[in-house]
């Protein structure tokens, strides 16, 4: 009995040391506010106005945060120290920061004011080009949370008007800014949820496997010594 009692102590123990450390990290998975993107690229035309999608969720107000929008790819020319790569658009301190951003973008880009209240940091560009194409990257420097990026890709293709029809594929369509729950969100929950459960999963593996190496352990001692007593008499 005294076998069981031990047991079912430690199994006790271990079961509540596991549902704690996981609901640690729902806890904080489920309370972080997260910047997401798209996953497909945004496909345009020369002369096409596009939105560039990006929002918080849960939804959370950014009017009193930074935010920047930005091309990763673009890097300083190394024979010009006093070169640097400067904004697509520079929204801080409530306002956009025209002096900072890349002068080919100069009063070509925008962000929906009033839907920044409800997480929503999309990215207007006007009369995009060939030479808009690339990755584009927001991001939310003070923003409490281990996800404050997100990067979106814009492909301005040239027969891309001539391919195109007044029923386009839904992944050619450029996303809805006022739209504060793209399908990427929902899918981002449930990466969330796996994640949660395969942490749950591992934890219990090797707790167990801990558990019953202890356990054989101390079987295999118990054996030593008394094999040790026997040998004595």
């Amino acid at each position: 009995m005294s076998v069981y009692n031990s047991f079912f102590k430690d199994s006790s123990s271990l079961w509540t040391s596991i549902l704690c450390s996981a609901f640690s990290v729902w806890t904080l998975v489920q309370g972080e506010v997260l910047v997401i993107g798209s996953n497909l690229p945004i496909i345009a035309a020369p002369g096409d106005d596009v939105i560039l999608p990006c929002h918080l969720e849960p939804r959370f107000d950014v009017q009193g945060l930074t935010v920047e929008w930005s091309k990763p790819d673009l890097k300083p020319d190394p024979s010009d120290r006093l070169s640097r790569v400067e904004y697509v658009h520079l929204y801080r301190d409530r306002r956009e920061v025209p002096d900072m951003k890349m002068a080919s973008y100069f009063r070509r880009t925008e962000l929906f004011m009033d839907a920044m209240k409800h997480g929503n940091i999309s990215l207007k560009i006007l009369n995009v080009s060939e030479e808009d194409n690339g990755r584009y990257r927001c991001f939310i420097p003070k923003l409490r949370s281990r996800v404050k990026a997100a990067v979106v890709e814009l492909v301005v293709d040239p027969d891309f008007a001539k391919t195109s029809t007044t029923e386009m594929p839904l992944h050619f369509q450029t996303p809805d800014p006022q739209d504060a729950t793209p399908a990427n969100a929902g899918r981002s929950r449930v990466s969330v949820v796996a994640v949660v459960i395969t942490f749950m999963s591992v934890l219990v593996v090797v707790a167990f496997s801990a558990y019953f190496s202890r356990c054989l352990h101390q079987k295999l001692n118990k054996l030593s010594e008394g094999k040790a007593t026997q040998s004595q008499v």
